[in-house]
This record gives structure tokens, sequence and C-alpha cells, in this order.
């Protein structure tokens, strides 16, 4: 088989950037093959928006190395191979949202139809209005169309749904497993933690410019036990609940004692044993509930899957606006 059809689609090399006194980004080593669905996760100013930047060749690392497809970013976004959706970007004055698709496709050397990226887009109806008299959510779907309007092989989405509501962003997410259900590659940065979950067949965490975790959700959820028990402490005493069979790590929350477990029903066997249980709940972790508990120091470390790195526990990452 030819080798450049086994090249990953995206390779950092000990990425490295700064800016004046501040590093961007501080050494990353990130693999993403083709075919995978990538979320990219960390609080403002962790260093995705650098990293994306360096993935599109918008800026060049001052060490290290970025390559797509075996080459250089340059060379991919020239030749199609990329599209990219940031949030910064401002739709055209005065031009139909066909017209617009249409002009970027041309740009292009083998673009999409430019009915079939409108069509993936949810614009289909949309078509002949002009792109800035648009709702922020019908806006949002005009900057997907154009990244489609290449025909990527990957494509890159800075926040992808924000300005979405509910319904629009389940709309979004349909269209997007179609384009990488094609063998195509997505990488997406979001804030909401659900579609992280749903969507990316990995999660990398990155914070002060580094990777400290990746892997999957479940991985990520594993690492801090698989399901939560949580029951009415009554004024009962907290001591030796962390002992219990499968407790991975304890909280107390007022009245309420919340334990993560890997083996929940072990868990709640020996607990029935020492207590008289009141309002007992088993629910699963939440990919929320994982990072919750990694960034403040309540998960274990010591026995973390292959494939995901520690987190440093002292960072403190937003997972939500």
């Amino acid at each position: 088989m030819d080798e450049a059809v086994n090249e990953p689609a995206v390779v950092f090399e000990a990425a490295a950037k700064s800016y004046g006194p501040v590093r961007a980004v501080d050494g990353i080593d990130l693999t993403i093959h083709r075919g995978e669905t990538v979320a990219l996760l960390g609080r403002n100013g962790a260093g995705k928006s650098t990293t994306i930047n360096l993935l599109l060749g918008l800026d060049a690392p001052d060490s290290g190395r970025v390559r797509l497809f075996g080459g250089t970013p340059a060379s991919a976004v020239e030749a199609g191979r990329v599209g990219a959706m940031l949030q910064d970007s401002r739709p055209v004055a005065r031009v139909t949202v066909r017209e617009l698709v249409s002009f970027v496709a041309r740009t292009y050397p083998s673009p999409m139809p430019v009915a079939e990226a409108l069509e993936l887009a949810g614009l289909t109806e949309f078509a002949d209005r002009r792109a800035d008299r648009l709702s922020g959510g019908q806006a949002q779907r005009v900057r997907f169309a154009v990244a489609l309007a290449g025909n990527p092989e990957l494509i890159v989405l800075d926040e992808p749904t924000a300005a979405l509501d509910v319904e629009a962003r389940q709309v979004f997410w349909d269209a997007m497993r179609a384009y990488a259900g094609r063998g195509n590659t997505v990488l997406f940065s979001t804030h909401y933690l659900e579609e992280a979950d749903t969507s990316a067949d990995r999660i990398v965490v990155v914070d002060s410019g580094r990777v400290l975790a990746d892997g999957t959700a479940e991985q990520l959820k594993r690492r801090v036990g698989g399901t939560l028990v949580s029951f009415d402490l009554a004024g009962g005493p907290t001591d030796g609940l962390s002992l219990l069979p499968g407790v991975t790590s304890v909280e107390v929350r007022g009245d309420r004692a919340h334990l993560r477990s890997d083996d929940s029903d072990e868990t709640v066997l020996a607990l029935a044993a020492l207590h008289a249980v009141r309002g007992l709940e088993v629910a699963p972790v939440s990919l929320n509930d994982a990072f919750l508990a990694l960034t403040s120091g309540n998960a274990p470390f010591a026995t973390a899957p292959p494939g995901v790195t520690p987190l440093d526990v002292h960072q403190t990452m937003e997972t939500a606006r």
C-alpha cells in the first residue's frame, strides 16, 4: 500500500510557540490518524487556539514541527485537504449563501459540489438569502459550508455550535458524523462536554500549552470510578467510607455523601451492611463529573489506563462558559 495513504492526518512533534514571555504552546506531541474525530478541550488560555493556528499554518512553531498528511500545513491547505471553521470569521456583505460557497469552492482544485456542501450544512432552503442577513445559527452553518467547500479530508472546528440552539446542534453533529463516516478526519474544540462525550473518538486535554490527557471519554471516566453512589448521611459518620469495596473517592456535600466507585454492586452491598441507607442513588459518572474530579484532585492517578496521561490536579480547566 502507498506509504502516503498511511501517513497520519496530523502530527505535532515537540511543537512550541511563545508570544513574548508567554509560552502558549509548550512542546506538544500529538498524532491524529485519518478517520478519527478528536475533541480538543481546555480552559481559556490553555493553548487551544494557538494549537489550531499552528495546525492551519496561520502561525509557525518556534521549535518542533507540525505535519499534515506528511507535508506542511500550508501545502495541505493550498491543496484543499484542510477546511476550517473559526469563531472570528464574519459573513461577507451583499452576497447570497450560494454565491459565497461557490466563490470559495472555485479556489480549490477538487471542490465539493456546492449543492452537496449546502445540503450537508443544512442550508439548501437559505441558499439564495444574503449571507449577512441570517440568524446567528444560520450564519454558523454558512461557515460550516465554506469549510466544506474544498472537499477537505480534515476539518478543524473551533467552538462550532456556540451559536446554535439544542435542535440545531443536533442537526449539526448529525452532519458531522456523516462527514466523518466518509473516512474524513475531524478536530474540534468545544466547551460543551456532552458533545465531546458523544461525538469524539478521542479527547485531548490541553493546559498551559501542554497535552495533559489523551484518551477516550470512557477512559477518562474510569479514571475517577465508573459510577456515582450517593445517599443521605442523616447525621451518620463518614469514617470508613473511603475503605468500602470499589470506592475510589468520597465527597460530602451538606448531609449527603457522594462515592465514586469502580464496582457499585460491591459498594452498595457493603454500605447496606454498615448503614441504614436513605435516599440511595446509583448513576454512571458523566464526562463532566470526570473532569471535575480530575481537576479537583479527587481522582486516582496511579492506575491510569493506557493512553491517558496524568492531569495536573492543581490546574483548573474550565468545562463550561
